[in-house]
Formats: structure tokens, C-alpha cells, sequence
């Protein structure tokens, strides 16, 4: 019971003990591993990027720092309304400038044009993700051609909370991930073990073909 309490948690954070808890975690965990991912996804100054499951805000304000074009824009969504609004004040002053937009909403139904985003990034995401085909395909439709998506995760960990059944059925096994990629138009979809800062991860790439 407890370790679906917090599975759930973990994928879709509430405003709750519970939720605030799970925040103070993902800002402590996932610090460095979303800093390592955003260097290594080959973000251009003048580049559109979207980060996926933005959380607390840490990947977007590594992010932000590299859009020092005047073109440069951010992106970010995720589904918990309290890691929105979390992630609103702490990008509060980019949002009004318009250098960065923020959207409430399901990764399955984003509110985003049709080939206009050049990077995409997420960390710790996909595997609460009902649907990866659908996720897969809508993170496809949005990306320009030849755009690069990067997701990063510490496999051994992921798999430890997999074990306590934390995480939901078998979406969290990056092979599943990887096939919904390519099933749904991504070429050059492979895995690798990363280091960067000081920690080991995993960070899986995938190229949008069009």
C-alpha cells in the first residue's frame, strides 16, 4: 500500500504532506542528473527546448541559462498542477518576460504546433506515462526534423523502486520506452551509460526522423 501511495505520488505529486515530501525529494535526487542531461543534449542559444515532467523546476533553470539568444525559448509541462504552480514561481520572472512557457497538461495532448521544437529533455518521466506509444508519438509531432530528445535516469535505482513495486507494470523497462520511440518515427534510438558532475546515469537519445 505505502509503496503505491508513493508511486503514485512520485508520478502525479499533490498539494499533501505526501506531495511536499516527494517535491523536497526530486529537488534533493534529482539535482545533478537533470543538470548532466541538459548538458548533454546539445542545446543551441537560439533553440526551442521542452523539458517533460518539468517537477520543481531544476532541469528548466539549468536550461534557461544556455537560451541566450533572443530566439531562445523554453518550454515546459507537466500533469501535477503543484509541480506547475512550484515551477511557475520559481521561473516567475522568465514567464513574464516570455522567454519561458509553462503548460499544465498530459504529455499524451500538448498544446504545442506541429514541428517547432528542436530539444526535448525529461528526466524520471516516461514511466508513470499510461500510454508510452501515445507519449512517444505527441513528443514526435511536436519536435522539428532532425531534433534531438534525451530522457535520464539512474537505472539501478529506477529498478530498485520497480522491485518494491513502486513503479507501474513494466513502463519503467527502457527497452519498452525505446520501442515506443521508434514505433513511433524516432531513428537512432539507443541507450547509454553517461557520467557527468561526479554521477553515473543512463541517458536514452532518439532522433525525430520526418
Amino acid at each position: 500500500m505505502f509503496a503505491e501511495k508513493l508511486g503514485k505520488q512520485l508520478g502525479h505529486p499533490t498539494r499533501s504532506v505526501a506531495g511536499w515530501l516527494v517535491s523536497k525529494l526530486l529537488t534533493v535526487r534529482n539535482r545533478a542528473l537533470e543538470e548532466s542531461v541538459v548538458q548533454i543534449s546539445g542545446i543551441q542559444p537560439e533553440d526551442t527546448v521542452l523539458e517533460l515532467g518539468h517537477g520543481p523546476g531544476l532541469g528548466l533553470q539549468s536550461a534557461a541559462k544556455l537560451l541566450t539568444a533572443p530566439t531562445g525559448h523554453l518550454i515546459g509541462l507537466d500533469y501535477s498542477a503543484y509541480m506547475h504552480q512550484m515551477a511557475s514561481e520559481l521561473m516567475k520572472e522568465l514567464v513574464a518576460s516570455g522567454k519561458v512557457t509553462l503548460h499544465h497538461c498530459d504529455v499524451a495532448a500538448m498544446p504545442l504546433v506541429d514541428s517547432t521544437v528542436d530539444r526535448v529533455f525529461h528526466c524520471n518521466c516516461y514511466y508513470f506515462w499510461p500510454d508510452l506509444k501515445k507519449g512517444a508519438t505527441e513528443i514526435h509531432r511536436v519536435m522539428k526534423p532532425g531534433g534531438l530528445m534525451v530522457t535520464g535516469m539512474k537505472l539501478s535505482s529506477v529498478a530498485a523502486f520497480a522491485a518494491k513495486r513502486v513503479m507501474p507494470g513494466e513502463n519503467w523497462r527502457p527497452d519498452a520506452y525505446m520501442t515506443a520511440l521508434s514505433d513511433s518515427g524516432f531513428t537512432d534510438v539507443r541507450m547509454e551509460d553517461k557520467q557527468h558532475k561526479h554521477i553515473t546515469f543512463q541517458a536514452i537519445y532518439a532522433t525525430a526522423s520526418k
